[in-house]
């Protein structure tokens, strides 16, 4: 849940730091009091778009900062590990966002820093705000078997991954065949081309790494004179009078010398090793020496070879390797493509085989969000009578989209999408007698409001976000039914942390807190305050909500009853 919120200069709050709860919050106050910027705080910390315009006028930063405290097994952790970022859920979660006059946003997630999509993915598990905007997706039909699908997740899971497995190696095999067979004019010239590049690389005879010990054959052939004159150089200086012959003298000198005194012997026996070496290292240069040639027709026969290598490498691979892995290819292609015949049958018998699992597959996901949409159905409607709306029918219409440019599937041409082959519309009926007809016909604000929330009632237990903030949802609605969406959302929280702004008493009285936005000015600064209510304060938010301006012993009154009332229903 979400523990505590910062909010420093962010619009018209200077400096607030609200502590929350367990259980059902509301936010009441004013219009203009600074409500919806609580709701942006949050946003923000969930990787929402932040603009110069949130930082209040004469400061350089606005500051927000949010406080989680999770379960062990919750999903965020998992995906904080992968992030690489310190995370114990024997401790809070903290999210830090700044926004600079700059436009500049900096997110840390427990101190490190993390861009916005890493915040966001983070974001997502944690907090779901509503807004009455969203309500306008339940009119969007292509996003009904998003929703459909959520629901059915367990059911329809393990066929819709396989379906997509499918669709995509179908997809695949149907690429690759087109190409065959939209570009034979293309693959003969191409064919022409790989040729003569193969048949130029294979007459060169290419040996790996062979570029590399033509060119050290070169240098040594090409500086044959200086190698000889180093070479001889070495060998006199070792084996002339000033090398060995002088180590020899001093070799008898210590011989003697090591009679007198045994102490010398290893000195002696240093010495005669040293000997031995200088005197092998001679013989292996005298060799050398004698087995070098000055041959002009070597070094002309490798500089040509050097030369149809350079040429090669121009056309075909910076290296003779690359080369070589070059004509590999290509002699694969040419492969392929001299065999496009057989290609073409083999790939038409593969997408057959594919195609006829695909149908069956997306036969077998229509059967499953069949089933699917009927348990959604009843437990909406059942979610829709909670919310005073008793005699609402809601049902999932089902269709195969037709589509000149589809699939053949018994004679139709079939859309397919990596989803299968529905539509869906989500329809409803408000009122006995009448037919189901789309959400958009015949559903007005207020009941998109209780239809949207009894969606949410049911997500909320599947997808496990703790914190669920509702902005202005009971907008349109009043009365009974503004009661049943208190009711709704005070039940909600009893499997998520529930936030909700509203005007509407009959939803506050229900709250298992309730804060107070209020605005005031000081001098010419406005400033936004958030104040937790304790009872009797309450009693009074709640008398001004239902009197408006003026606040009378009426009013109170019926505000005292109107929370006792709410509490014994809790």
């Amino acid at each position: 849940m979400l523990v505590q919120l910062s909010i420093k200069n962010l619009a018209v709050i200077e400096s607030v730091q609200i502590a929350f709860f367990n259980g059902f919050h509301v936010l009441s106050g004013e219009t203009g009091a600074g409500k919806s910027i609580i709701i942006d705080a949050l946003s923000l910390i969930i990787g929402g778009r932040g603009t110069t315009d949130l930082i209040r006028h004469g400061c350089d930063k606005a500051e927000i900062e949010a406080l989680f405290e999770l379960k062990e097994d919750h999903p965020v952790w998992d995906t904080l590990r992968e992030f690489g970022i310190d995370a114990d859920p024997e401790e809070y979660l903290i999210i830090r966002r700044e926004l600079s006059l700059q436009g500049k946003s900096i997110s840390r997630i427990n101190g490190q820093l993390v861009n916005l999509s890493m915040l966001r993915e983070v974001g997502e598990s944690l907090v779901n705000i509503h807004g009455q905007h969203e309500h306008q997706s339940l009119l969007k039909v292509d996003q009904h078997l998003k929703w459909l699908d959520l629901y059915g997740d367990e059911t329809i899971a393990a066929v819709k991954k396989q379906y997509q497995s499918i669709y995509e190696q179908y997809r695949n095999v149907a690429a690759e065949l087109k190409e065959l067979k939209d570009n034979s004019q293309r693959m003969l010239q191409m064919i022409d081309l790989y040729q003569f590049q193969l048949d130029e690389i294979r007459s060169a005879e290419l040996v790996p790494g062979e570029d590399e010990s033509l060119l050290a054959e070169k240098r040594k052939l090409s500086n044959v004179g200086k190698l000889m004159n180093a070479i001889t150089d070495a060998y006199q200086n070792i084996y002339g009078q000033r090398g060995m012959d002088a180590i020899g003298q001093a070799l008898t000198r210590l011989e003697e010398a090591a009679g007198y005194d045994p102490a010398l012997k290893p000195v002696l026996e240093q010495l005669q090793s040293a000997y031995y070496q200088l005197e092998d290292v001679a013989y292996q240069l005298r060799d050398y020496r004698d087995q070098v040639e000055f041959q002009p027709e070597q070094l002309d026969q490798i500089e040509r070879r050097l030369d149809l290598i350079a040429g090669l490498r121009r056309k075909y691979g910076d290296t003779v390797d690359a080369i070589i892995q070059y004509g590999e290819n290509i002699a694969e292609q040419l492969q392929m493509m001299e065999n496009k015949d057989e290609r073409i049958q083999a790939l038409q018998q593969e997408a057959d085989v594919l195609y006829e699992q695909l149908v069956r597959l997306a036969g077998q996901l229509t059967a499953l969000r069949k089933d699917v949409a009927a348990q959604m159905s009843a437990q909406i409607e059942q979610e829709l009578a909670e919310l005073h709306m008793e005699r609402a029918r809601f049902e999932v219409r089902f269709s195969q989209p037709e589509d000149p440019r589809g699939w053949d599937v018994d004679g139709r041409k079939i859309r397919f999408s990596s989803h299968g082959w529905d539509a869906v519309e989500f329809q409803i009926s408000t009122n006995p007698g009448e037919p189901v007809k789309p959400l958009h016909k015949i559903a007005s604000g207020g009941e998109l409001s209780r239809i949207m929330l009894a969606l949410k009632s049911i997500f909320a237990r599947i997808d496990r976000i703790p914190v669920l903030v509702f902005d202005e949802v009971d907008t349109g609605v009043s009365g009974r039914a503004a009661q049943s969406i208190g009711e709704k959302l005070a039940k909600l929280s009893g499997s998520a942390q529930v936030f909700s702004i509203t005007h509407l008493p009959q939803v506050a009285c229900l709250a298992d807190h309730q804060y107070e936005i209020r605005k005031t000015v000081d001098g010419e600064r406005t400033i936004t305050h958030v104040q937790l209510l304790s009872e009797k304060e309450r009693i009074y938010e709640l008398a001004r909500m239902l009197g408006g301006a003026e606040v009378t012993a009426t009013t109170l009154h019926h505000a005292e009853e109107m929370l006792k009332l709410a509490n014994r229903k809790k």
